[in-house]
């Protein structure tokens, strides 16, 4: 199913592929000795006149500074490496205001024991006495190709991370407020635990998985299910980290000329006109119809299938409109929310 798909000859849009897409490598020769010399003497030439160069810290850390850092931070490593991650720490010299400082969400006598004066000499101890404690958490940096629980609409979803990759689309509910994350029918088969992109999150499982080679449905569609699942979607580029709320969901209009898809390959794109919501488009999954068929801007391209299609009103909220299952570079197609709904019984998470 992961395959690049050739669009069948004679349907709607001949020239439609399923927007799936296959992960690739590509081995590249190592340069010839002469090349990759001439290429460091450019760097460090140029890293010369860079704009941070003559930059110099404000504050110089003493020895007894630095000695008392390389024991609070040694403390640091032995109680995560025995006592787990549990709580975060952030610890370094600020060369700025002349102090040791630890960002932490760790308690107070995990924080004392780590930063006691036990074993350190006078000059540490004064060094020790004058660490800056700030109370917070430090997290990993994610984004749309790593996300976290809620998981937000438009982020990268796959089944073996680093083959191939599909996009999530937005969050619904059925009427015991259960949610689910919409996407391509083609992306997955039903009973696959689908992970984020880079493979290190559960995303969930597939359910309900609609599509004409499958089902017999004139749809490209399923749920899935089982985590947690955010009425936002991602905003931005590749590996954004913004988001817009969805208000709200319904039918899209044609000749609207300001549509929007935001998928794991290509980002965020308005600019979309829609100049049908009543098209078919076959595949080599089967043709799929009524459908929106939409143009201008920057088009979906493979992996984006799956990604939700929306305009955003003048606060930035988004009102989704379909999530996108095919095209061809120039022409693309995205199934409609309101059959979305009608046919699982579900209605918008908001945000």
């Amino acid at each position: 199913m992961f395959a690049k798909r050739r669009a069948f000859a004679g349907a709607v849009a001949a020239a439609a592929v399923a927007l799936a897409v296959l992960g690739t490598s590509a081995a590249h020769a190592a340069p010839n000795g002469g090349k990759e010399t001439a290429r460091s003497a450019t760097v460090q030439l140029a890293d010369r006149h860079a704009p941070d160069r003559n930059a110099r810290a404000t504050v110089a850390a003493s020895a007894a500074a630095t000695a008392t850092l390389a024991v609070i931070q040694r403390r640091i490593a032995d109680y995560v490496a025995t006592h787990g991650t549990k709580y975060t720490f952030g610890s370094y010299f600020d060369a700025t205001t002349g102090k040791i400082v630890l960002d932490t969400d760790a308690p107070a006598d995990v924080v004392a024991a780590l930063t006691k004066p036990t074993g350190m000499t006078a000059g540490h101890l004064q060094a020790a006495n004058a660490v800056q404690v700030n109370q917070s958490t430090t997290s990993d940096f994610w984004h749309r190709r790593d996300d976290i629980q809620p998981y937000w609409g438009g982020g990268g979803i796959t089944q073996t991370a680093g083959v191939a990759w599909c996009s999530a689309g937005y969050a619904v509910q059925n009427g015991a407020g259960t949610r689910f994350s919409v996407t391509a029918g083609h992306c997955f088969a039903n009973g696959i635990n689908v992970l984020t992109e880079s493979g290190a999150n559960p995303y969930g499982v597939v359910s309900n998985r609609r599509l004409p080679t499958v089902s017999g449905h004139a749809q490209d569609m399923e749920l899935v299910g089982g985590r947690s699942y955010s009425g936002r979607i991602f905003t931005g580029g590749v590996t954004s980290t913004s988001s817009a709320p969805v208000v709200a969901a319904g039918t899209a209009y044609v000749g609207f000329t300001d549509y929007c898809h935001s998928g794991r390959t290509t980002g965020e794109h308005c600019g979309h006109t829609a100049t049908s919501i009543t098209g078919q488009v076959c595949t080599s999954t089967g043709c799929k119809s009524p459908v929106i068929v939409f143009n201008g801007g920057t088009q979906p391209a493979g992996g984006d299938s799956g990604s939700p299609f929306y305009v955003k009103d003048t606060s930035g909220g988004a009102w989704i409109r379909g999530n996108v299952i095919a095209g061809n570079g120039t022409t693309s197609y995205a199934e409609r929310y309101i059959d979305v709904a009608a046919a699982y019984g579900v209605s918008i998470v908001t945000g």
